[in-house]
């Protein structure tokens, strides 16, 4: 047991990352299920749909769980609502400042979690109350940091500047990173892309088929003039870079991203003019697993390395 696992509730000090097009009642649930803490993704859902995906994880598990919501969500307000309405009670935000939602939401009892990309927002999340932060390097997939500061940097740099239970994330995805995160100074993981390409996950089977075909230096930071954002290398991410490599303005880009260009690709399955957001460490992946598989695999990894790092002697 640790800070993390208490908060929560948990067994395992393990999130399941909030992905939009990914993150349904089935993956979340089934992550709860086997004793992490599963997250639903607001970020891709109109309120009516939330609001079903909400009744079907009550229904689905009794374990905890909570929901991800990027606070720049447009129609934020009733979201907000709805989710104390529904007696929701773990929340993490992203995407915008912790400070306008955080003691609103504490006020209804519910537990608080923010998403940071460096030490400087680490330490404004402990000042705006939050009850835990998630630290994401440069490796993560979807939108990233600016900083480009990588998790093997951020999170013992975060450890060392803020009291916050912490959890880390960006290019996790073994036991063996669990246990190198914790030896860093966190309490607990979240984990994207694994479960992004889960038997669970709702992503469509052509995306998940191409993280687990993503090799190594098969993704790249971009859209950095909107919100840096980790693509797979496709035909949409080509256009990108041409554009970024000309020097076009914000309103160019965000012309060719129009609408709806993440819910193509990762949803829909258009893996050429789709928006493919996924994290460096795809490229570690080689087969489509159900959740419960990958439970049992990080936790032996686990328990084998920590068996190793308990054997050296220095």
């Amino acid at each position: 047991m640790n800070r993390i696992t208490e908060l929560f509730g948990i067994r395992y000090p393990i999130i399941q990352g909030g992905m939009v097009w990914c993150s349904g009642w089935r993956l979340a649930s089934a992550v709860s299920n086997q004793g992490g803490l599963g997250l639903l993704s607001a970020g891709s859902m109109h309120p009516e749909t939330l609001l079903e995906h909400i009744h079907k994880m009550q229904a689905a598990t009794a374990n905890p769980w909570g929901v991800n919501v990027p606070l720049l969500y447009p129609e934020i307000d009733r979201l907000m609502e709805i989710l104390v309405k529904e007696n929701v009670k773990i929340i993490f935000t992203s995407a915008g400042s912790p400070k306008k939602w955080t003691p609103w939401l504490k006020s209804h009892g519910i537990t608080v979690v923010h998403v940071v990309s460096s030490t400087a927002f680490a330490m404004k999340c402990e000042e705006a109350g939050c009850d835990a932060i998630v630290a994401e390097g440069f490796e993560a997939g979807g939108h990233n940091g600016r900083e480009e500061t990588t998790t093997l940097t951020l999170i013992p740099n975060v450890a060392a500047h803020c009291g916050l239970p912490l959890i880390a994330a960006g290019g996790i995805a073994s036991g063996k990173a669990l246990l190198a995160a914790l030896a860093l100074g966190a309490e607990g993981v979240q984990i994207g892309t694994r479960f992004a390409a889960a038997r669970e996950s709702s992503a469509h089977a052509a995306f998940k088929q191409c993280i687990l075909e993503t090799p190594e230096g098969g993704t790249m930071l971009a859209l950095k003039k909107l919100a840096p954002t980790r693509l797979i290398k496709n035909e949409f991410y080509q256009q990108v870079k041409e554009l970024e490599d000309a020097g076009a303005t914000a309103d160019t880009l965000t012309e060719l991203l129009g609408k709806g260009r993440a819910k193509k690709g990762m949803f829909e399955g258009e893996l050429a003019e789709g928006e493919l957001e996924i994290g460096q460490i795809a490229s570690m992946l080689t087969k489509e697993e159900s959740v419960e598989e990958i439970f049992k695999d990080i936790l032996q990894d686990y328990h084998d390395n920590l068996q190793l790092v308990n054997s050296l002697r220095l």
